[in-house]
């Protein structure tokens, strides 16, 4: 930093370069523990935040509950002593540096939620002091950092800038994909002023492969929207393109397969029965409600949510039609199976699963629904869908399923699932995911949906 006139961003540098500040992370969720690990391999002392004081004792005990950090690397991490959770955010006065990732939902409006940013906001400026790097990593819309952060920080007298220091990074987390770690990833920066922006980069050019610095918070928080647009409006051209090459009798699956194959100009996308995670089914809608404070319409991200919210009802009804035709029977007591409620394949997580929407509406049309999945033993509380909360995952054994169900329906496509097994074992199958394309027996009894 030379040329910059002295101030409190000295000592920081100082305590960056050397590895000795301590990093405090609000919020161990599926993006702060691995951003936590990713720090401590670093070198870094790491103190964890997290309002939850039943995972916080799990965290200090080295019991990790999401699979992307093993319990084994969190021993590993709470052994060493570089790394404690505490539910205490008094003590947000003892890090160097704050990172944000908490949750940013949508609310029934589907509007943004701001309220764990401004919660995790409001404990910070309580404890604020000078020489502090405060970095947003949660998803939002463009201004969040400027115009919802900055003035609670700065509301006790401190100054961004001059006395603290102000950052948005978006995260870029990809669960279940090996191949993408934490530490693996480019990390886009903005800072509030050059000095932000340089420690923030310096921070973490610490464990990642490359930073990519922009003009400011705003720009970075725009990024993060992007790629996530990006990936939402193709899915939504494949769940559409889905639904009109099969009424030509044409199968998308082996379109997208072959198309692929064009070593230029086009990246494939897979329909779905409707988008999940906590990023794609929401992060467009924080644009498109950031630009009508500008009078500006965002009709075709508005249509790719239309599009893709329309999946899960969409199944359900080719499902609905299958059930009719091929056995004569209502969705009324029918009995089925559900592979899969994660979000995705290989993850735990079930946060805006479009298996809940199906699981929700097939009941409300008097069917009878057991799910599996390996990966998710119990539901959790959802706040969409609270009565599903606690129902548990059967067990698998094909010879129970041979006459029990009359449909399976399957949602998430897991490694590791006997999908010959299962597709022997009932004699209607919807594949919304095209799991069993390498099923060979039986193929008359699946249905790619």
């Amino acid at each position: 930093m030379n040329g910059q006139e002295a101030g409190p961003h000295q000592g920081l540098a100082k305590k960056i370069e050397n590895r000795e500040a301590l990093i405090g992370i609000i919020g161990l969720g599926y993006v702060g523990l691995p951003l936590a690990h990713a720090v401590h391999g670093a070198g870094y002392r790491i103190l964890g935040f997290d309002v939850a004081a039943g995972k916080v004792a799990m965290f200090n005990q080295g019991v990790s509950p999401i699979g992307s950090v093993s319990s084994e690397a969190l021993g590993h991490m709470t052994v060493d002593g570089r790394f404690q959770a505490t539910a205490d955010f008094t003590r947000l006065n003892e890090p160097d540096i704050i990172l944000i990732c908490v949750p940013t939902p949508l609310n029934t409006h589907r509007e943004p939620d701001m309220t764990y940013i401004v919660n995790s906001v409001e404990a910070i400026a309580k404890c604020l002091r000078p020489g502090q790097l405060v970095v947003l990593e949660s998803t939002t819309y463009p201004g969040t950092t400027d115009e919802v952060m900055r003035p609670v920080l700065e509301h006790g007298g401190l100054v961004s800038g001059r006395d603290f220091y102000l950052a948005y990074s978006p995260e870029r987390e990809d669960p279940g994909n090996p191949e993408y770690k934490t530490s693996g990833i480019p990390k886009v920066v903005g800072g509030d002023g050059e000095v932000a922006l340089q420690l923030a980069c310096d921070f973490y050019s610490g464990f990642v492969p490359s930073v990519v610095p922009v003009s400011n918070t705003a720009t970075a928080e725009a990024v993060k929207l992007m790629e996530n647009i990006f990936r939402s409006v193709n899915i939504a051209l494949v769940n559409e393109l889905k639904h009109v090459y099969g009424r030509m009798g044409i199968n998308i699956w082996e379109v997208i397969e072959a198309a692929k194959t064009k070593p230029f100009g086009f990246m494939p996308f897979y329909p779905g029965p409707g988008l999940g995670g906590h990023c794609i089914p929401i992060d467009p809608f924080y644009l498109t409600w950031k630009a009508r404070e500008y009078d500006v319409p965002t009709r075709f991200i508005e249509l790719a949510g239309e599009i893709n919210s329309r999946a899960p009802y969409q199944v359900i009804d080719r499902l609905v039609r299958e059930l009719s035709d091929r056995k004569a029977k209502s969705a009324r007591d029918a009995r089925i199976l559900m592979l899969g409620v994660a979000y995705k394949k290989n993850v735990e997580d079930m946060r805006e699963s479009p298996a809940l929407v199906l699981m929700q509406e097939l009941e409300d049309r008097g069917a009878r629904v057991d799910y599996y999945d390996p990966f998710v033993p119990e539901l959790a509380q959802t706040r969409a869908h609270p009565r599903l909360a606690g129902r548990p995952s059967v067990e698998w054994h094909l010879d129970n399923f041979c006459g029990r169900y009359d449909v399976a329906l399957i949602c998430t496509d897991h490694d590791g699932i006997d999908y010959d097994g299962l597709v022997g074992a009932i004699d209607l199958v919807i594949d919304t995911r095209n799991a069993t394309k390498g099923v060979k027996l039986g193929r008359n009894r699946i249905v790619l949906a």
